[in-house]
């Protein structure tokens, strides 16, 4: 059932393989040199936080992946790698060989906070091989990203699943071939396999050169990164890498003669035809370059007049090395051959049904529907068809007669199946297709998933008459805007339309700044909408952002800040509908206050404490002590300064002892 469910798949594949690969006679067949090469990226289209580019498998059979990203801008794209790569030296480049000049893709989170990371999910054409390829994720430091996938079975891969290698650093001083950066050897991002998250450095600082490499192990339908920044402005980087061996062999007769000419078709995995070749005059083919997977299978067209011996389909294994000696042996047909086809009501082939003989002898209807039986002895013989998962038989042939002496084959014995019905939709988000979804249904018999295909669409193939329960699951970045279970009834006839409708999550940012432009950290900004108001707190920069935003109309107010005024309006309108706008530059500025000197308080002087000074005794009567000198030759007095100064001194002198006296009477007679 499940390769039916993932019919899509397989058509696009073998559209890639068939214009990819028509390969050419070799001669005798050889195992070659594992090869390697780099994916290749279309240039990145879009806008900020709405990106879209692919992603294409260097070998065959070129898988591709449809990639989305809401990373914002800023150095985003596909980059050469002539300055950045992945050298000889470090432990994926030692498998898959150096990846200098050749492209990745740098991308960012969605905004630079904890609480805003970008989504970017690849969407494969059809689903990845179960080994051979690897993808790199470069420079996480200041970050980290958590890692999501979905299996072809459209459930969540795990962590084992995912194929987590080793963290390594590709700018390591000792590391041969790397590119000119400097880094520590011990600066490798830590893997949580709990939660399936890549975290940089402790210190959450800018490094160069931290890396890590994934080999998943299980067949991919998408893969997905949810990129979060830890500090600063950060940007990683990511590689997809595959690795390709040959596979060959011969078709001859029982005798060991090449059989030239002879038709071989190569098969996938998931069951699509992805490559097609024919036999040289050695007898000999090959399919070269091929994803290095296991699960292949080639298969031999029967030639004209003759019949394969032995099963018309081998395995093919390229996991670990060339697969050599596919071989096909092939005879004459002897009398009396007996064929028919086994088809839909449409015509279409069904292969691998099982017709037995009756008698004895079965054998499996080839990739055209057709089977053949022969040395049919003579006499009366019928054929019947195993069921067929998914069908109800229509129609068979009657009972047939090989006569005595004839030996012209025996055709067009076929039998017509019918399909079962199936189900089928679409999913939609923001208006667009939504590829890589899981879609699940359950009923009779089960359950069944898939995921949706580019174009948004899902299809379940042969189901048996009933109800159904069908579930879409929530991507990530989105919200139903319908329910996500739906019943269906199965009968006779299809079952269409069965659709889901979902929303992208939009976002408000902004910043806020003086009006010199100077970023104002600490502001509360609130964002009131449909499920009402949320508050944030502008970072160091000035800037805040709010994720995960349903579609509605919002206003956007900032609280003035302390010390600042409004300089322009503290509100703003916005705007989010379901295709999820991102909503940027959702501004403030505001002025600050100027400062104000206050006039000083004023002095006040305490009023004078009295003073009791007791009354004096007048004074005596100095004694003229003043030394007379007589100027020489004339007869005159002199009286100079030191005479006038002493005399001074001398008064001073007896007040203070007079005063001292009459103070200690005083307190005596207090006593």
């Amino acid at each position: 059932m499940r390769a039916r469910s993932t019919r899509k798949f397989a058509i696009a594949a073998i559209s890639l393989a068939l214009v990819a690969v028509t390969a050419l006679g070799v001669g005798s067949p050889a195992s070659a040199a594992t090869t390697s090469a780099w994916g290749e990226w279309a240039p990145l289209t879009g806008v900020s936080r709405d990106y879209a580019t692919t992603m294409t498998f260097g070998t065959a059979p070129g898988l591709t992946a449809a990639v989305r990203s809401t990373s914002r801008s800023g150095q985003v794209g596909v980059i050469s790698g002539a300055s950045t790569w992945l050298s000889e030296g470090t432990a994926v480049g030692a498998k898959y060989g150096s990846s200098r000049d050749q492209p990745y893709l740098n991308l960012r989170p969605f905004a630079d906070s904890a609480s805003s990371p970008s989504v970017t999910t690849y969407t494969f054409a059809s689903p990845t091989p179960n080994a051979g390829w690897t993808f790199v994720l470069g420079d996480i430091d200041a970050d980290r990203v958590q890692v999501d996938g979905v299996t072809a079975e459209g459930v969540p891969a795990t962590a084992a699943q995912l194929g987590f290698r080793s963290g390594f650093n590709y700018c390591a001083s000792g590391t041969a071939g790397k590119p000119s950066c400097t880094g520590d050897p011990l600066d490798v991002p830590a893997w949580d396999p709990a939660i399936r998250t890549l975290t940089g450095n402790a210190a959450a600082s800018d490094t160069s050169g931290a890396a890590a490499w994934f080999e998943p192990n299980v067949p991919l339908s998408s893969l997905t990164m949810i990129y979060t920044a830890r500090s600063g402005f950060p940007i990683y980087q990511t590689w997809f890498a595959s690795i390709a061996r040959d596979i060959s062999g011969t078709v001859a007769d029982p005798g060991g003669s090449p059989v030239a000419g002879t038709n071989l078709n190569l098969f996938d995995p998931n069951g699509a035809v992805v490559g097609t070749t024919t036999t040289d005059a050695a007898g000999a083919y090959s399919f070269p370059g091929f994803t290095a997977a296991d699960g292949y299978a080639v298969e031999v067209q029967r030639p004209l007049d003759k019949i394969v011996v032995g099963p018309n389909r081998l395995p093919a294994d390229l996991a670990v090395t060339d697969a050599v000696d596919v071989n096909f042996v092939v005879r004459d047909t002897m009398p009396v051959p007996v064929s028919g086809r086994v088809i839909d009501t449409d015509g279409n082939p069904v292969p691998g049904a099982t017709v037995t003989l009756d008698g004895g002898g079965t054998t499996v209807t080839n990739s055209t529907g057709l089977y053949i039986f022969d040395t049919v002895a003579v006499g009366d013989h019928s054929v019947t068809v195993a069921p067929v998962d998914g069908f109800v038989l229509q129609s068979g042939p009657a009972a047939f007669t090989v006569p005595a002496g004839v030996e012209d084959p025996i055709t067009g014995l076929d039998f017509v199946l019918i399909a079962l019905p199936s189900l089928s939709g679409s999913v939609t988000t923001g208006g667009e297709p939504a590829a890589g979804v899981t879609v699940t249904v359950s009923g009779p018999g089960g359950s069944q998933t898939t995921i949706t295909a580019a174009d948004g669409s899902y299809i379940f193939t042969g189901l048996a008459p009933g109800s159904y329960d069908v579930t879409a699951t929530t991507a990530n970045g989105t919200y139903p805007l319908g329910p996500t279970t739906q019943s269906a009834v199965v009968a006779r006839a299809d079952v269409i339309d069965v659709d889901f409708v979902f929303a992208r999550e939009g976002s408000i940012s902004g910043n806020i700044a003086d009006t010199d432009g100077n970023p104002i950290e600490n502001v509360d900004v609130t964002v009131t909408g449909p499920t009402g108001p949320v508050t944030l707190t502008t970072d160091s920069g000035g800037r805040f952002v709010l994720a995960e935003l349903a579609a509605g109309d919002y206003e956007v107010t900032a609280a003035v800040p302390a010390g600042y005024e409004e300089s322009s309006a503290v509100t703003l309108a916005a705007t989010i509908t379901s295709a999820g706008e991102t909503v940027v530059e959702q501004n403030f500025v505001f002025s600050a206050v100027p400062m104000v000197t206050p006039d000083p308080a004023p002095v006040t002087v305490p009023a004078p404490v009295p003073v009791f000074v007791p009354a004096v005794d007048p004074p005596v009567a100095p004694v003229d002590v003043t030394p007379v000198a007589e100027l020489a030759n004339s007869g005159s007095v002199f009286v100079g300064p030191l005479t006038l100064t002493g005399v001074a001194f001398a008064f001073v002198g007896a007040m203070l002892v007079a005063i001292s006296r009459r103070i200690e009477r005083s307190v005596g007679k207090s006593r």
